[in-house]
């Protein structure tokens, strides 16, 4: 009897490994966003405003099993509208062209997390550091959260994101490298 309530509580403990509950992010209280080298001098920063996703994750084991994300181009803003009309151009993301922006993960294992990232019709995978797995949370209107942050780098040039322009003193209008930020807080689906 002691081997069957062994084994029992061995597959319970597995099992619970595997689980993972279903939210959907909350845009009210998330941020997408990214950061660039402007100039050679500072960063510009920006986000988009219009995005949608869900997330399986496992509070006890702080484990992401599935991230899925669809952000819609033209909700750039960089707190400029000059800059974002140019962003949206084909000199840069071609939002008519492509509208859409995806994120798919891949696996996620302790601060990692490895992602497919669409741009542009490109996609290539991308490592993200994982922050701040929270527990489950109520909020005051008895929903259930739960977040995490993730951050990452990309080349914007492997995303056929190449417009340039060399500044007279050295260097170029715009860096390559551009850092990348989710701010995930997510409502438990029903």
């Amino acid at each position: 009897m002691k081997l069957v309530n062994t084994l029992a509580l061995t597959a319970l403990l597995g099992f619970s490994s595997l689980y993972a509950t279903s939210y959907t992010v909350d845009t009210s209280h998330s941020t997408i966003g990214f950061k660039v080298r402007h100039m050679m001098v500072a960063s510009v920063r920006g986000a988009f405003k219009d995005y949608k996703g869900h997330y399986d994750y496992n509070t006890d084991t702080k484990q992401i099993k599935s991230l899925e994300g669809t952000v819609k181009i033209a909700s750039i803003s960089t707190n400029d509208k000059k800059r974002d009309d140019h962003l949206l151009s084909p000199d840069f993301f071609d939002a008519k062209k492509y509208p859409d922006m995806t994120l798919k993960l891949i696996s996620h294992t302790g601060d990692k997390a490895l992602v497919e990232l669409s741009i542009k019709g490109i996609t290539k995978k991308v490592e993200f550091d994982v922050d701040y797995l929270s527990k489950e949370s109520k909020d005051p209107w008895g929903n259930v959260k739960t977040g995490f942050e993730l951050t990452g780098k990309i080349s914007r040039k492997a995303y056929n994101i190449t417009f340039q322009k060399v500044l007279e003193t050295g260097g170029v209008i715009v860096g390559d490298e551009v850092k990348i930020y989710l701010e995930l807080e997510g409502i438990k689906a029903p």
